[in-house]
């Protein structure tokens, strides 16, 4: 491996999962194109022995995985509900008012920005899939179609603006090029602005097993210790950091210019940052126990598939998310042990998962088969999921997670 770190540049060695080849998560299939040849790419995940980010290389660039994109954000009726909570707190703690500006970067469909601008606070969303800020458009969401960046910074601060809360939910991870996007950050944020930022927290990934949330697509995973790193080598400090529950533990963190004395730093911040430590997040032996711990969980995952099957069970999916299309690649689970799966999304049903080519329903057709088994693909849904489904227990149908482990729910 010759790459180098995209954070600190130092050579690329050490494995900290490898998940075999698979497709790009998010690369969902029609019909006609099932027969056609299909990219698989190596799906090895490394960790950088001096700053410790923990990475996968770039196969594709950015602009070709999300200038056309599956995902929308307002079909989890509970993220909807953390986009209004979050909106909330933020008007709260911080007092902003319709004489402040607030950007969203990688701001999806809307689902979050609609809320500010329903209380009359001036929004702009920066998305770059085509198809999904359209749609924000529609619902009279002020949005531009671009990759944010350093130069993209530029051009919004000469067009005046600058931001009061500079917002970036799930993105980070999805950035090539952290010290470009930061440094972007630091342009359109005004003096006395604040930067939020959510994002999976490494520690609930490797002590919850959460391998199947590594794809391609997201380049970087995080601890607080080496976002810290890369914010500050970048003139902002992080003043805050909450844990979330979100995309089965997130951070959101606070930032600030760092000449900005306003905010002071919050013990949470040090605390945090002091787990980590005590964790091993600044030692190799952390990281490089979790590739034989990935391995074991497969062996698991799978005989229990084949004693369901071996017992005439009928097993389909819930979801169609990228992270399952991770764990069912690297499983290789097919339509051999998952009949097929359901999404509530219409720009996913009547497709087929990329790589597995398990297709993608309606959820009317769990209905319609009276399944044994619904194995929840986006497990950090599952409670919304149950809820959801829970008519499935009327034929006796019961619930699996397959991650930490393989868990049933009567």
């Amino acid at each position: 491996m010759t790459d180098r770190c995209r954070l600190c540049e130092n050579p690329l060695q050490h494995i900290f999962v490898d998940l075999g080849v698979s497709p790009l998560a998010n690369s969902y299939l029609k019909a006609d194109q099932l027969n056609q040849m299909e990219p698989f790419y190596p799906l090895r995940a490394y960790v950088c022995a001096q700053c410790y980010l923990v990475q996968v290389p770039v196969f594709q660039s950015s602009e070709e995985i999300f200038t056309d994109y599956a995902y929308f954000s307002s079909f989890s009726d509970s993220w909807l509900q953390h986009a209004r909570d979050y909106t909330e707190l933020m008007i709260d703690r911080f007092c902003f008012d319709t004489e402040s500006q607030v950007i969203e970067i990688a701001s999806n469909d809307g689902y979050l920005l609609q809320y500010f601008a329903e209380r009359g606070i001036p929004v702009l969303g920066i998305e770059p899939a085509k198809n999904v800020a359209k749609t924000a458009l529609e619902i009279g969401i002020q949005t531009v179609q671009k990759f944010f960046g350093f130069q993209t910074a530029v051009e919004l601060a000469q067009e005046e603006y600058h931001a009061d809360l500079l917002i970036g939910n799930n993105v980070l991870a999805h950035v090539p090029d952290l010290n470009d996007f930061v440094s972007g950050m630091k342009v359109i944020l005004k003096p006395q602005g604040i930067i939020t930022m959510e994002f999976p927290h490494l520690m609930r990934l490797i002590a919850e097993n959460q391998f199947d949330t590594i794809y391609h697509e997201h380049f970087s995973y995080f601890s607080l210790m080496t976002v810290n790193q890369l914010f500050t080598q970048h003139g902002l400090t992080i003043f805050d950091v909450e844990e979330l529950t979100t995309h089965g533990g997130s951070l959101r963190i606070y930032a600030r210019h760092a000449e900005c004395k306003s905010k002071d730093v919050s013990k949470h911040v040090e605390t945090l940052l002091r787990r980590e430590e005590e964790q091993g997040f600044e030692k190799l032996n952390l990281y490089l126990s979790f590739n034989q711990k990935v391995k074991s969980t497969k062996r698991s995952i799978l005989d229990f598939l084949n004693q369901s099957k071996n017992a005439d069970k009928i097993l389909v999916g819930y979801g169609a998310p990228a992270k399952g299309n991770t764990l069912l690649n690297y499983c290789g689970i097919r339509t051999d042990y998952i009949e097929y799966t359901v999404d509530r999304s219409p720009h996913k049903q009547g497709h087929f998962l990329p790589g597995t080519h398990i297709p993608i329903c309606h959820p009317d057709k769990i209905r319609e088969t009276q399944p044994d088994y619904l194995v929840i693909l986006p497990w950090n849904l599952k409670d919304e999921i149950m809820k959801q489904m829970a008519y499935i227990r009327d034929w006796g149908g019961e619930f699996v997670t397959l991650i930490p482990e393989v868990r049933i729910y009567s």
